[in-house]
């Protein structure tokens, strides 16, 4: 059993950064590939992006890449969201998300956080 709790969201003009924090409890986080998604009010929950259990594979959107990076530390049972020249269109709920295997589908995972709000003005 994994529990997760995002934290690091918040408001940010565009261009902007921010940094998404998912933290873990339970001993076998290292076990786990993480994944980040996001849902925006009326929309499907969609990915975003996700990273292997070594960090060794990551997967992104179109949506994002060159903009966002995915990274974990599992001595310190984190996987982090790094959010670089962020859009309107990127605000959302973001969830972090802990399954057996990298995937892109929601479906494949198996733990989720309880979200975090980031919002970008325009």
């Amino acid at each position: 059993q994994v529990q997760l709790v995002e934290s690091g969201g918040g408001l940010v003009q565009a261009g902007g950064s921010l940094r998404l924090s998912c933290a873990a409890s339970g001993r076998t986080f290292s076990s786990y590939a993480m994944g980040w998604f996001r849902q925006a009010p009326g929309k499907e929950r969609e990915f975003v992006a996700a990273i292997s259990w070594s960090g060794g594979s990551t997967y992104y959107a179109d949506s994002v890449k060159g903009r966002f990076t995915i990274s974990r530390d599992n001595a310190k049972n984190t996987v982090y969201l790094h959010m670089n020249s962020l859009k309107p269109e990127d605000t959302a709920v973001y969830y972090c998300a802990g399954g057996y295997t990298i995937a892109r589908q929601p479906y494949e995972y198996d733990y989720w956080g309880q979200g975090t709000q980031v919002t970008v003005s325009s």
